[in-house]
This record gives structure tokens, sequence and C-alpha cells, in this order.
């Protein structure tokens, strides 16, 4: 398994570089093999570019399509951003040996990763080494992933 870690600032810069350009993560996975002879896993590149905050640009909707969506959207949501302006969602696939995971940004826009482990033991993975989050914040937090538990999102 490969991580941010183990990248060079070259490639580090080069996969802001091809985001920034456009690129999906798949596009990202099969530059680093080609570019760089890494060959990484869809999960594995998924990981870094979210170790390194990097922002996948979503290919654009056409208006009426996402009008549609934000329409049909469950006001419960754990995407939307609750009160405090803290962001929580569940990662679909769960981080290896982790009961629940996802991620969070916090209201002054600082990133994330959060999770559970087998034992019950909370833990954030900031991108910025050393950040600490408002209380007002983790607080909001703890709020939301009590209601994404509360709706099935983990098998604890």
């Amino acid at each position: 398994m490969i991580s941010a870690k183990d990248l060079t600032t070259e490639q580090m810069e080069s996969i802001k570089t091809w985001a920034s350009e456009g690129a999906q993560l798949p596009d990202i996975q099969k530059k680093l093999t080609e570019t760089f002879s890494l060959n990484v896993t869809y999960m594995d590149t998924r990981f870094i570019v979210l170790d390194l905050g990097v922002e996948i640009q979503s290919e654009e909707e056409p208006e009426e399509e996402k009008q549609e969506e934000e329409e049909v959207a469950s006001p419960l949501d754990p995407a939307d951003a609750g009160p405090g302006g803290v962001t929580v969602e569940m990662d679909q696939i769960t981080r290896p040996g982790m009961a629940i995971s996802g991620t969070i940004v916090f209201s002054d826009g600082e990133r994330a990763a959060w999770f559970i482990d087998q034992m019950g033991r909370p833990g954030l993975d900031p991108t910025t080494p050393g950040y600490q989050p408002t209380e007002m914040d983790l607080m909001e937090f703890e709020k939301q992933l009590r209601e994404i538990m509360s709706r099935g999102g983990a098998g604890l």
C-alpha cells in the first residue's frame, strides 16, 4: 500500500497539477503508473488525494440535473454542512482495520480523515500536521457522527 508519505515532492506536485487540470481519480492512478512507474490501486490513489488535501473537480452537470438533485436531497444527509459549517461524510469503503471511517471539513476549511477503530476508539488525521479543530467544530462533528451511526451507518 502506497501513501502520500511514500511520495516525492515531484510526485505530490504532479498529482496536484493533474487534479487542477481536471483529472479524476482513475486518471491520476493511470498517470502515476505511466509517469512514475508506481503501481497504485484506486483506493491508494483515493487516500493519497485525501492526504494531500487535493480537490477532485467533478464533471459539470447540466443545470437541470443539479437542480433536481438539490430538490431530492434529504435534510439529514451527512454531506450537508451543519450549523457550524462542519461537513461530515462517511467512506463508502471503510479504511482497512477500521470499523467506520470518513472525511470531515471543518468550519475554517481544514480537512481531516476520521475513523473509529475496531476497539471503538475514535481518531482524526488532519491534512495539516498539528491542526486542532475548535471545540464548537468538534461538538458539531460528534453530533453529525451520531446521526450517521443512528441511521445504520456503522456495524458497531
